[in-house]
């Protein structure tokens, strides 16, 4: 992608966001998969058994038994919200949806107050970052109701951040959108409101309040020191002339989902970094494979512009310390965090945690591009819940595993250790630190299932399985497919559901179903798989993040629905796993124009709901509500303020029952 300011205009709602498709193998994809495990078996089961049904009994009758039971089985008690578009968030009846945190609000006791016209770096790192998306919650004195609520900023939009950079010109007889170079400092702001936020909140009266001079209340930035730890720190291909022990790292960018672990740590997880990175590696250098393979350089961001360490020619080892997992200890403001290196580097999407039946803890991993893996990491050392401290360098030692999906319903989760099968000096690998840093390849050579975008995966303790979230592939092509999976330009992705064997998530093979076929079910052509009790406000398509709450039931939500996509925002849909009412979705939250949902997140008690609205207002042209390009001073919603002064904000939003209560119950 050429490096301009355009390429980021609209980065948000482009599908192909990710980059274009780096896996160069010609390893299976879950698609080939999928459809020869079930072609024989949906035929079966499908077509004969219910022509023999329908012989005797009305297809109609069928599909209202069906619903009905699906109904009464839910798991999840709502009415139902209508999907649609227009510039405000909805929630369903008898809930209320209250703005807790925005972009630019502040933090602590001598924080200033959000004035978009007079931005800066100093202001930003005492302020909530921009684009919210992973959001946690670590109790304090083990309450539900007073806390530390943690959140990524995975990246900025400049045009809806900062004004007078956006002039519209006439291109081809359609209005088109120009935007100017960024400042130095502008690209500073960026930089500040990049990365995390650690803050203490609190219940009161039945709403919750930031706790402004909480003491462990901390901004996590892209100029935040941090620590290389595990098998790649000190190593030579994470040198720098700035850093030549190669042991310490400056930031972390691109934060979108993370977890927070058994012993009360905030993880983040560091995803699309090659937008970050931009010039040309010297002529033959030893890196220039590597970083192919992650797309670096794409030059989206103007970084290097300023900064000699984004700009490969100057620093041509610098993109290798980043891509990794980040864990900060938020009990200790003053704490460094660390990039755990044990656990690989590709794009992070999450690193949501179980414990095992062992006590070792396992970790499972997305890496968010089409054709790529699913991991998961298993530490060496076990959980101890009565020394925290025993704890806190757990993440520094274990086994990387990648996921292969066989046509039988069986999963293998293969080790990603030096040394063993084709990972050795034969194929360039000298040691575990060139296997960590050059993850994809490793998974590559041992013959891992190409997926259609893994974002997040949840694992459930309720009822021992695994939800894989994949949100689509629009590069599959029709030769991967047949009638039982009908879906060449995988539009809308999929759910798969995971089992291990013996319920051991630190175990080694396990069995896989498809949970969901997303899109409309409507339409015959897209092969969605939702229950008949499914309504036409209940599908979805694009799964990414997700919870599980306490009762165990699972939630979704989407990224890249939209007016063109699907007719409908993205938002929070209630999902049944289990019974009559298994694949029954249900619309709970939805967003304004242009934002993606992320989060989401439910407190301990599950009276609270918590989900990030990330870049509300992108991509006006395809609403024919606005039906031009949405930028700073011409904004498709200026939610959530809707004041004429102040810009659109990314903004975190706490939903609970009016009355109090469970939601859902």
């Amino acid at each position: 992608m050429t490096a301009t300011p355009e390429t980021r205009f609209r980065s948000s709602q482009l599908e192909d966001n990710d980059g274009p498709p780096v896996n160069p193998t010609d390893n299976r994809t879950m698609g080939e998969i999928i459809a020869a495990r079930f072609s024989r078996r949906g035929f079966l089961m499908g077509s004969l058994a219910v022509s023999a049904i329908a012989a005797t009994v009305s297809p109609l009758a069928l599909i209202a038994a069906d619903e009905a039971r699906a109904a009464e089985a839910s798991a999840f008690k709502f009415d139902e919200l209508e999907a649609g578009i227009d510039d405000k968030h909805h929630v369903a009846p008898g809930y209320d949806a209250d703005v807790l945190l925005r972009w630019g609000d502040p933090l602590f006791a001598d924080s200033p107050e959000f004035d978009p016209l007079k931005q800066s770096a100093e202001a930003q790192a005492r302020q909530f970052g921009y684009n919210n998306d992973y959001v946690g919650y670590i109790p304090i004195d083990g309450s539900a109701e007073h806390g530390l609520l943690v959140v990524n900023h995975e990246y900025t939009n400049p045009h809806l951040m900062f004004p007078g950079i956006v002039s519209i010109v006439e291109k081809d007889g359609k209005k088109a959108a120009e935007v100017a170079p960024l400042s130095k400092e502008q690209v500073d702001v960026e930089m500040a409101a990049h990365g995390g936020t650690i803050v203490e909140i609190r219940k009161q009266d039945g709403k919750w309040q930031v706790v402004r001079d909480g003491k462990l209340n901390r901004r996590i930035m892209s100029t935040t020191e941090m620590a290389l730890s595990g098998p790649v720190a000190g190593h030579d291909r994470v040198k720098t002339n700035a850093d030549p022990s190669g042991a310490k790292v400056i930031g972390t960018v691109n934060n979108c989902a993370g977890g927070v672990t058994p012993w009360g740590t905030y993880v983040m997880a560091e995803e699309n970094i090659h937008g970050y990175f931009s010039g040309e590696l010297p002529e033959g250098h030893k890196e220039a494979a590597n970083y192919k393979r992650l797309g670096i350089p794409e030059g989206a961001y103007e970084w290097g512009a300023h900064y000699d360490r984004f700009n490969l020619a100057k620093e041509p080892n610098e993109p290798n310390r980043f891509g990794w997992i980040v864990e900060v200890d938020v009990n200790d403001p003053a704490s460094v965090p660390r990039k755990r290196t044990a656990m690989g580097r590709f794009k992070h999407e999450g690193a949501e945690s179980i414990v095992a039946r062992d006590g070792r803890v396992v970790f499972y991993l997305g890496d968010d591009e089409r054709f790529d893996y699913v991991y998961k990491f298993v530490t060496a050392g076990k959980f101890n819940a009565d020394d925290r401290a025993a704890n806190m360098n757990l993440l520094d030692d274990g086994t990387l595993y990648v996921a292969k999906f066989a046509e039988d319903g069986s999963v293998e989760w293969m080790p990603i250790v030096f040394g063993q099968g084709p990972l050795t000096a034969k194929n360039g690998f000298a040691s575990q630190a060139d296997v960590l840093i050059e993850t994809r390849r490793a998974a590559d050579l041992l013959g891992a299932t190409k997926m259609d975008r893994p974002e997040d995966i949840q694992p459930n303790a309720g009822n021992g399985k695994v939800y894989v979230m994949l949100t689509n592939n629009s590069k599959r092509k029709a030769d991967q497919v047949d009638a039982a999976n009908p879906r060449a330009e995988n539009a809308f992705g999929h759910i798969i559901e995971i089992v291990e064997d013996g319920g051991d998530f630190a175990g080694t093979k396990g069995k896989w179903e498809v949970l969901l076929k997303c899109g409309d079910p409507s339409v015959a052509n897209v092969g969605a798989t939702f229950s008949t009790a499914t309504t036409a406000h209940g599908w979805f398509g694009m799964p990414d993040n997700c919870a599980v709450d306490s009762a165990g039931r699972l939630w979704v939500a989407t990224d890249g629905q939209g007016p063109k996509a699907t007719g409908r925002t993205d938002g929070l849909w209630a999902v049944d796993t289990e019974g009559a009412a298994r694949a029954t979705s249900k619309l709970f939250f939805r967003v304004p124009i242009g934002a993606e949902m992320c989060g989401p997140l439910f407190a301990p008690d599950d009276q609270t709901a918590f989900v990030a609205v990330q870049h509300p207002g992108d991509g006006g042209e395809d609403w024919e509500g606005f039906g031009r390009p949405s930028y700073y001073e011409d904004p498709s919603t200026r939610w959530p303020d809707f004041k004429p002064d102040m810009p659109v904000r990314p903004s975190v939003v706490a939903i609970t029952k009016q009355g109090g209560g469970k939601i859902a119950v």
